[in-house]
């Protein structure tokens, strides 16, 4: 069965309609992320009474936490136009030097993933965000020159998973870094009680508090887990009930705490194949025939956070509380933090 969240597969269009269509507009519909909706709030506001466009912002987090949305929030308050692209596009300076110069004055460009820019394009980008101008090199060897090109004042909103692979001299043009958290239970509630009202399904609150306990902390996993609900109820008829929740979920290999066939293949393979670890990222991703990039950026936070995988210097281990949830007795030889 495959698993309700991004792992790089492609997305069905009819799934990015519906999601953007979930998406809210303004901050004051974005539910969760308190700290952030202030400092972003702050910022737009400031930059609106001084008439000029808002520093350039950069937004790190898991995946589906609201980067893209928070990015297409502040276009539209600041009342400037949204231009999207993403890292894995950008693999040459003149991809960059393309995009930049077509910006017209005031334009918000949204970089998704932007950890992954060719590194010419990464130190382009520099001068770009910092003097709004980029150098264009013309010719090859002792007879190469070098073209200033002004371009007109943007704002860039940078979005990245992994924000230690940031280059320093990139992260520091950033004006503000915002951190995205995983949600509460509460704030998922009320995603999926706003969502479910926009696609006109009836869900008692039992039943969104069982969407919203199995959404990993996750506003794009807990409306896809609304979507598949919504799908089952359809089908099998009567309402979409705590039951009808259960029955969905269960059907799509998603546990009582939001586990998948993935996160419990991972934590599987570390306590039956070895021993309940340590184990190395490259030799686990192996093991459960997945890339450790996906292993790293979408598996790992979540069962970090919940408590149980820990991440040490000599590798992965499985927590008792992993041993527990999976049924099986931890082992009296099984490695804790305090023996590493």
């Amino acid at each position: 069965m495959d698993d309700l969240r991004d792992v790089g597969e492609p997305v069905d269009e009819t799934e990015l309609a519906i999601e953007g269509a979930l998406r809210p507009t303004s901050l004051a519909e974005f539910v969760g992320q308190h700290k952030v909706r202030g400092q972003l709030q702050l910022l737009l506001d400031a930059a609106r009474i001084q008439q000029r466009s808002p520093d350039h912002i950069l937004m790190s987090g898991p995946p589906g936490l609201g980067k893209t949305t928070l990015a297409m929030i502040v276009a539209h308050e600041s009342g400037r136009p949204l231009r999207l692209s993403s890292g894995p596009a950008i693999q040459h300076a003149g991809d960059l030097a393309a995009l930049l110069s077509s910006l017209t004055p005031g334009e918000v460009l949204f970089i998704d993933e932007v950890h992954r820019m060719a590194r010419s394009a990464e130190e382009m980008l520099y001068l770009a965000m910092e003097d709004f101008r980029i150098d264009i090199m013309v010719g090859k060897g002792a007879g190469a020159t070098s073209i200033p090109l002004d371009l007109a004042p943007f704002t860039l909103v940078g979005a990245t998973t992994r924000s230690g692979l940031l280059p320093n001299p990139l992260r520091d043009r950033f004006g503000f870094t915002a951190h995205l958290e995983f949600y509460e239970p509460a704030e998922l509630e009320r995603v999926v009680e706003r969502s479910a009202a926009m696609l006109g399904v009836d869900l008692p609150v039992s039943a969104r508090a069982e969407i919203a306990r199995r959404s990993r902390g996750t506003p794009r996993i807990a409306n896809r887990l609304l979507r598949r609900v919504r799908d089952y109820a359809v089908v099998h008829g009567g309402g979409a009930d705590a039951a009808a929740v259960a029955a969905a979920l269960e059907l799509y290999d998603v546990d009582a705490i939001g586990l998948d066939r993935l996160d419990r293949a991972v934590l599987d393979a570390i306590v039956h194949r070895f021993r309940g670890g340590p184990v190395g990222l490259s030799t686990l991703a192996v093991a459960v025939g997945e890339e450790a990039e996906t292993i790293e950026s979408v598996v790992e936070p979540y069962l970090v956070r919940i408590g149980f995988l820990g991440r040490t210097p000599r590798g992965r281990i499985a927590t008792p509380e992993a041993y527990a949830h999976l049924g099986v007795a931890h082992a009296d030889g099984a490695l804790r933090f305090d023996d590493l």
